[in-house]
This record gives structure tokens, C-alpha cells and sequence, in this order.
């Protein structure tokens, strides 16, 4: 038998996605923190907030009671039980339970759907700017992703129009977020209606509502694109606990979707993953059902920190900002000092060159709007305290002064 030399060692398909630049630009702080710099790191999608009490005693009760065994693939009964009446309570979505699966992490349920319906050469509309990974995972599946551009001017959000000019023949799946990251727009119910009437006219195409910021939400009641019209069935309706109940590292996410959606997506699950922690189930559990007054608590802290945010870069020149009405980012538009210098005399010609210029300038991590679909912006996360961030945004506001 002749053995290739040459023969390459890792996959073809690692080619096709990139590393998360969120977690690279996190990296790269930490490192200056190492080195002893004053590092302020705004780029973590993460609530700085610890897990509420009465979840942590779930999870020790859990322990306690020898919990710790594989689970069903889909979930235990229990959360998925919980799951629904959520869905219900909150949503006005009816789902049973073999409807429901439980994965680990909202990230592995949209990977699961994803795989579940996209065949090579499909067509994927996404928004710009989406979360990090939805292209990456695209691409993964071997889809073709055909991206909506939007602006500041717009709040970040695509028209009916727009929707209706992309979708083809070949269109098999919408994914979007809301409310959104990294722009924390925030879709109305009005505005889901409009895109949904397109929708109705295209029942071949399936949509992927990430819902993961649901209860960070400034401006009232979350919709979901689900409840409009024969939606209901071409919708895979994506949440989690991580966010709204601080529990990222539980790892805790799931979806509710068709029978025949929940089933291909439980069948994948069963060759990677199995079943998610069983500790971490029970909890979400109490989450789900228990007292949302630390929730609530959560999201006011949130929109303090946002408008301290604002009332400093309100004043910067050149700066182009929406008024996010959810999640925990901003998105300004820094286009305006693209083409300048820095001291040392280097030309910022984009996102990452401002990204960089502002972590190695002023010690502050952010991340590059290229990383969400629109090189135009930066993103900052505000889930860290309010000294923290009228530190950081003065510092950006210097450093920004300083470009010539």
C-alpha cells in the first residue's frame, strides 16, 4: 500500500468557517491583562451577574438526590414540560413536548436545525448584522448565504421589500435574531407582521427565530415571528437560560419547531452530543418556572448601563449610534474615521483596525463589525458595571480625539 506524503492532515471543512473574533478579541485582552495593562474588555456577550439563588439551590438539590445520570436525548420530561408552559406563558406558542428539544446550548440548537435543513447549495438569507456563527454554520451545512444589508439609519432592520427581493426558488431558510446582536434592535410586533404576510407567500421557506435576548427587552413585550399566520409550522424557535437567568456556563438551550423538525434535530443530537448535563437541566427548570424578580432586577441594571453608555458617545463626533431597545451591545457606526491616523502615524481602514487601535491605545477589548456582517461598526458589550463603562467610553472618546 503507497501512503500519500503530502496527504493534508486536518479536514477540508475547517476551511469553510473561521475562528469566533469575539472570542479572539477576548483572547487578545486577556493577554494584555497578563502583561499587567488596565485591560477594560467590553466584547464578552455574557451578563456579568451571578446565577439567582434559588437556581443554584436546584442544582445542589439535584447533587444531593443523585441526578447525575445520562438523560433522554431530548431532554428530561420535566424541563421539557417546563419549556412549554413557557412557550406558552410567554409566547402564546403551543408546543408538546416531543416538539421540544433540549441541547446544550441555544448555539448547539441553532447548529442542530441548521444541519437539519440545509442541504448543499441552499439558499440562507440573513440580516446584516447577525451573531457571529450564523455564517459559520451555513457554511458548515455547505449552504450559500445571501446577506441583507441594513444601517444605522434603519435601526438596523430589513424591510418587507428587501425579504422579498432575496428570496429565490432556492431559499430554504431565514435566520435572524431579536432582539439582536450585536445591534440590540428589537423587531415590533408590527413589523414581524409585515415580514410574515411575505412569508405566507413562500411556504418553501423555513425560518430560525433566535430568541436568546427575549426577556432583555426595553420597550415591552417580545413577539415571536412564530405566532403569525401558517408560520408556525416552518419555524424553529430557538431560546436558552443563559442569558436572561446569567446561567452561560450551564449550558442550558432549546427549540421548539414541527414534530419532523424536533425529530431530525434530536436524531443529530443523538450521534454528537447525547443528552445535556443533567445537573444543569434541573436547574433550568427552576429558571423556567421560578421567580423572574432577579430577571427583572437584571434588566433594569442593563438600561442604566446603556444609557451611561449613550450620554458619553452621544457627544463624540463622527460617531453614528442607534437606541437599542434590547440585549446588552451597542453598535455605533465608526466609518467616519476610517482613513485616519494614529500617531505613530498607521491608517485605520476598518473595523479591526479600530478594534485593534482602541486595545493597544487605551486598553479596551471590543469587536470588529466585520465579524457580524457590517465593517462599518464595532461592537461593545455593556454587561460590566457602570464605573467600568464610563471608564471605558471616556478612554474610547480619547482615543478617538487622537485621530487625525
Amino acid at each position: 500500500m503507497t501512503i500519500q506524503k503530502d496527504r493534508k492532515v486536518i479536514a477540508d471543512r475547517l476551511s469553510l468557517i473561521s475562528e469566533s473574533e469575539t472570542i479572539a478579541m477576548a483572547k487578545l485582552g486577556r493577554q494584555l491583562k497578563a502583561e499587567g495593562k488596565d485591560v477594560i474588555s467590553l466584547s464578552f456577550g455574557e451578563p456579568d451577574f451571578f446565577t439567582p439563588q434559588h437556581i443554584k439551590e436546584a442544582a445542589i438539590e439535584a447533587i444531593h438526590n443523585n441526578y447525575t445520570f445520562y438523560t433522554p436525548v431530548a431532554g428530561i420530561p420535566e424541563l421539557r414540560e417546563a419549556i412549554k408552559v413557557k412557550f406558552k406563558r410567554d409566547n402564546n406558542l403551543d408546543y408538546n413536548i416531543d416538539q421540544i428539544v433540549v441541547s446544550t446550548g441555544a448555539k448547539n440548537s441553532i447548529m442542530n436545525a441548521v444541519l437539519s435543513l440545509v442541504n448543499e447549495g441552499d439558499e440562507v438569507i440573513i440580516p446584516q448584522p447577525f451573531w457571529v456563527s450564523y455564517a459559520d454554520m451555513v457554511h458548515l451545512a455547505e449552504g450559500k448565504t445571501v446577506y441583507l444589508p441594513t444601517d444605522v439609519e434603519h435601526d438596523y432592520k430589513i424591510t418587507p421589500a428587501q425579504l422579498e427581493a432575496a428570496i429565490t426558488d432556492k431559499t430554504k431558510l431565514f435566520m435572524f435574531s431579536s432582539p439582536n446582536n450585536p445591534s440590540g434592535s428589537v423587531y415590533t410586533h408590527d413589523e414581524l407582521k409585515a415580514l410574515a404576510d411575505v412569508f405566507e407567500k413562500y411556504p418553501h421557506v423555513y425560518i430560525i427565530s433566535d430568541e436568546i435576548y427575549e426577556h432583555i427587552n426595553f420597550v415591552g413585550k417580545h413577539t415571536s415571528i412564530a405566532t403569525f399566520g401558517t408560520l408556525y409550522d416552518r419555524t424553529v424557535t430557538v431560546n436558552g437560560v443563559s442569558k436572561a437567568f446569567s446561567m452561560t456556563g450551564w449550558r442550558i438551550g432549546y427549540i421548539g419547531a414541527s414534530k419532523e423538525i424536533a425529530y431530525a434535530c434530536e436524531k443529530l443530537q443523538s450521534q454528537f452530543t447525547s443528552g445535556t448535563n443533567s445537573i444543569a437541566q434541573r436547574a433550568a427548570i427552576a429558571a423556567l418556572l421560578g421567580d423572574l424578580k432577579p430577571t427583572h432586577d437584571m434588566v433594569d441594571a442593563f438600561l442604566k448601563r446603556r444609557n451611561v453608555c449613550l450620554n458619553i458617545l452621544k457627544d463624540i463626533t463622527g460617531l453614528k449610534l442607534n437606541n437599542p431597545d434590547g440585549a446588552f451591545y451597542l453598535f455605533p457606526d465608526v466609518s467616519s474615521y476610517y482613513g485616519k491616523k494614529t500617531k505613530e502615524g498607521l491608517t485605520i481602514a476598518n473595523s479591526q483596525d479600530l478594534c485593534m487601535y482602541l486595545l493597544n491605545d487605551v486598553y479596551v477589548v471590543t469587536v470588529a463589525g466585520s465579524a457580524f456582517g457590517n465593517d462599518n461598526c464595532i461592537r461593545f458589550s455593556y454587561a460590566t458595571s457602570e464605573e467600568n463603562l464610563t471608564i471605558a467610553m471616556n478612554r474610547i472618546k480619547e482615543a478617538l480625539a487622537k485621530l487625525s
